[in-house]
């Protein structure tokens, strides 16, 4: 991350990774030390309760629970820009906007996984580029839910020549039929609603994988997809679709 200019109010998006704080970077860690404010989503899950980036925030950063500020997001609406996803949208850059006037120089947004991986931060850092005239934005990038699934799974995500494909089943299931038919490695995010049917088409293209579910956390499970069947599953639990590899080396 560069160093802004003195006094240049700054908008940084910080991942906090999957769940296991020990795997928030030590950049993250100095971003929350010297932000003046941190702004964390509060959904409909959590409640009054801090959400995953909160509680990840204070783990690594204990000193940062007095700068934290809730922001509502809601987790209601799956995709298209709809009114509850436009007003958390609003609700975060509006605090970041109030920050910046009320004189903060440096204004955090912790979320879960990395910043430039289907989050949100990106939307809301257009909002607040429009109001906040001389705005620097940056991005402390975090480990995503993929990285930690293959982790844990002792999968290698890729070999020598082989393409992975990361695909949201939200965009529909032939949208997840052409990774699996053109990529070695398919990731699957956001397949909690329609895993009955997502379990189906990895299996009828004759594929195998793992599934995970809250990843870097106590709960955390994995899942061979031919035990899954009857599995409950979250929203943004992770799929991994991995090649079968016989040989070490084989695909150099």
């Amino acid at each position: 991350m560069a160093t802004p200019a003195i006094g240049t109010p700054t908008l940084i998006g910080v991942g906090v990774g999957p769940g296991d704080p020990g795997l928030v970077t030590l950049k993250a860690v100095a971003v929350f030390e010297a932000a003046d404010v941190i702004l964390v989503p509060a959904t409909e899950a959590s409640g009054r309760e801090a959400g995953r980036a909160e509680q990840l925030v204070v783990a690594v950063c204990p000193s940062a629970a007095a700068k934290l500020q809730r922001v509502p997001f809601s987790m209601a609406q799956r995709s298209g820009i709809g009114t509850k996803r436009r007003q958390s949208w609003m609700a975060s850059a509006k605090a970041a906007e109030q920050a910046f006037a009320d004189g903060a120089t440096a204004v955090a947004f912790a979320t879960v996984g990395d910043p430039s991986v289907y989050s949100t931060f990106s939307y809301l850092a257009a909002y607040v580029r429009e109001a906040v005239p001389g705005l620097t934005v940056s991005v402390v990038p975090g480990i995503t839910a993929m990285q930690a699934l293959a982790a844990v799974s002792l999968t290698p995500l890729v070999e020598g020549t082989e393409s992975l494909t990361l695909v949201p089943v939200t965009a529909g299931m032939d949208a997840v039929a052409t990774a699996l038919d053109t990529s070695d490695t398919v990731l699957a995010y956001k397949g909690g609603r329609q895993f009955r049917e997502l379990l189906t088409l990895i299996r009828d293209h004759g594929r195998d994988g793992i599934l995970g579910v809250d990843v870097g956390l106590p709960s955390q499970r994995l899942i061979p997809l031919a035990e899954a069947a009857n599995e409950q599953v979250p929203y943004f639990a992770t799929v991994i679709v991995a090649p079968v590899r016989t040989e070490t080396g084989g695909r150099l």
